[in-house]
């Protein structure tokens, strides 16, 4: 297995970091799901250490062979809900719970973020498996959300405290409410918000603006470890192109952007301060590059996740489990 530990290579990484801890066979051609069992118990230590488990060189045959690894954990796979951006479920062969990634243009980056750090519930856990490997590009990096919050300036902690509110207007320039809710239904949508702690607008044209004042910082519920742990500066009008920023803004207005965020008050947030914040996330940015077969675990509270530009094919998909969130606080 030499041969597998020296082709891992992290391209980017901070001084000291561990992530993502490399697992290998035992022996040549070794069976995902047959090292389950004698993996499991450093897999759990290793992410709650680290965060994060890369276990490359294994054979992984199938889509199946992935969803079956992913449900050995214990909890039921998730369904992809109140979604933020679009992706599609891989098979109902492959059983329930295993997407794609997010189906953003191969020539946009997708910047650091903890899956649905934006909403009030989310997965503990998330797997992703490398099916087919980009001949350029198309690192998923991930960053520790511990090293991003002691690394955050003082003074940005302290103005996220109460949380961040964000406000989604859902329309043609957005992922359309009916697949974010994965209905078409007005009162099941209604009762969703209802249940979720989330405010809600019917506007003109079928159009529906969404308001949730969610949590910037979080504490892991096992290890006790504040996180950084919220998707802010992913919705914020600044993460938006200059010119196509300047034309939404133009058209809509700044209210009824497609999606935007703001400190708990309702006061807005100011570019420089984002400026901080991805400065930050990009010291703290771990990348490799895939390798087919590849399945990387994670902690979803401890490490956030990106995806690069690439180009050629690529195939990563994606399953998610173990809910938690913190309904009862706001």
């Amino acid at each position: 297995m030499n041969e597998t530990l020296t082709r891992f290579v992290r391209s980017k990484a901070p001084a000291g970091s561990d992530l993502p801890v490399l697992m290998t066979p035992a022996h040549a051609g070794e069976d995902l799901l047959s090292a389950v069992q004698r993996l499991r118990p450093q897999i759990e230590e290793s992410l709650l250490l680290a965060g994060g488990v890369l276990l490359r060189g294994f054979s992984v045959p199938a889509v199946e062979t992935f969803q079956q690894f992913a449900s050995s954990f214990g909890h039921p796979l998730l369904k992809y809900e109140f979604a933020s951006t679009p992706r599609s479920a891989v098979s109902a062969s492959t059983g329930a719970g295993v997407y794609t990634s997010t189906e953003y243009p191969a020539h946009q980056s997708i910047p650091l973020h903890n899956e649905q750090a934006y909403t009030r519930e989310w997965p503990m856990k998330i797997w992703f498996h490398c099916v087919t490997a980009s001949p350029e590009g198309g690192e998923t990096p991930i960053a520790d959300s511990r090293a991003v919050y002691r690394r955050m300036p003082g003074h940005i902690r302290k103005r996220f405290e109460p949380g961040i509110l964000y406000v989604r207007n859902f329309g043609e320039m957005d992922v359309p409410w009916q697949k974010v809710f994965n209905t078409e239904s007005r009162a099941e949508v209604q009762a969703f918000c209802e249940r979720s702690g989330i405010a809600w607008e019917w506007k003109d044209g079928d159009g529906l603006r969404t308001r949730q004042l969610c949590q910037a910082v979080e504490t892991h519920p096992a290890t006790g470890e504040q996180v950084w742990f919220n998707q802010a500066h992913l919705f914020h009008i600044s993460a938006r192109e200059a010119e196509e920023r300047e034309v939404l803004e133009e058209i809509y207005g700044i209210e009824n952007v497609p999606r935007n965020t703001f400190f708990a008050d309702g006061s807005t947030i100011g570019d420089e301060i984002f400026d901080e914040v991805r400065a930050v996330l990009d010291a703290e940015t771990v990348a490799f590059p895939w390798e087919e077969g590849d399945v990387l675990m994670l902690d979803n509270m401890l490490v956030a996740h990106a995806r690069s530009p690439f180009k050629g094919p690529r195939k990563v998909i994606v399953a998610m489990a173990e809910p938690h969130g913190n309904l009862g606080r706001f």
